[in-house]
């Protein structure tokens, strides 16, 4: 039988909406693959079928999803699916077929003799890890305006699940964070549900693209920073721990490492 390569968004929503277009051509699994880019060469013998983003496939796949594997599978395949390395629409799609034909639902990934499941494993792994050091790694500041303001820049699409965290504990605020590298915003605006926005006009409506500081802003800046100079100890300066507990990727993010 012919290999089948389906071609779909780089997203959440593209990827399980390839998936349901897989299950939609009734064929066996083992002879159908995700792609989220196209590949430099095509291969002989093989059918490239392309896939675009439906939100309707995609909430019948989440609720499949959630009532066949359970919320905690749901969670690591969306963590898998927002991932940056290219294989991972091939992962998640082979994991889901996985646990829905063995019967397995909410022990789908204990079943880590499977490849295709490790590998889902693993960039959920990474996804949660990179999420969490956000939330502690993340620095607001305050613009002219009023509205608190973050920029960050992670490997992987960690938004999704760092904006409950800050939605939750800043509720009464208006804030930004800005994914420079994917050009996405999470928008929170103070009391009401937080969205996602990333399209360039958007993006440009919501903040400039060098953000002007509120005087108060600045005087707590300098504070802050006189004040984690002043109790550094040179002689127990240790560059190499502090990377490996505040990686540089992150650093240059943060307002006391920007300032030296």
């Amino acid at each position: 039988m012919e290999e089948k390569y389906i071609i779909c968004e780089d997203s959440l929503e593209g990827i399980f909406t390839a998936v349901y277009d897989a299950y939609a051509l009734r064929e066996k699994h083992e002879h159908i693959h995700l792609l989220t880019e196209e590949e430099d060469n095509y291969r002989l013998f093989a059918v490239y079928l392309h896939s675009q983003p439906d939100l309707v496939k995609t909430n019948k796949v989440i609720k499949t999803l959630r009532s066949r594997l359970g919320n905690e599978v749901y969670l690591a395949l969306c963590q898998a699916a927002a991932s940056f390395y290219a294989d991972k629409a091939e992962a998640v799609y082979k994991t889901i077929t996985d646990g829905i034909t063995s019967g397995r639902g909410r022990r789908t990934m204990d079943d880590l003799k499977n490849p295709y499941v490790a590998r889902t494993h693993e960039l959920a792994r990474r996804t949660a890890n990179e999420a969490h050091k956000e939330i502690e790694f993340l620095r607001f500041g305050e613009l002219e305006k009023g509205v608190l303001y973050a920029k960050i820049g992670p490997e992987n699409n960690v938004m999704p699940f760092i904006m409950p965290h800050f939605a939750d504990r800043l509720s009464p605020e208006n804030f930004l964070i800005y994914d420079e590298k994917r050009n996405l915003f999470g928008v929170h605006p103070a009391g009401k549900e937080w969205y996602m926005v990333s399209d360039a006009a958007g993006a440009e409506a919501c903040i400039e693209t060098e953000p002007v500081w509120s005087d108060r802003e600045l005087r707590y800046r300098g504070l802050f920073t006189l004040f984690h100079d002043a109790i550094a100890i040179d002689a127990r300066r240790n560059t190499r721990l502090q990377q490996q507990m505040v990686p540089l990727r992150f650093q240059s993010y943060m307002v006391e490492f920007r300032s030296k």
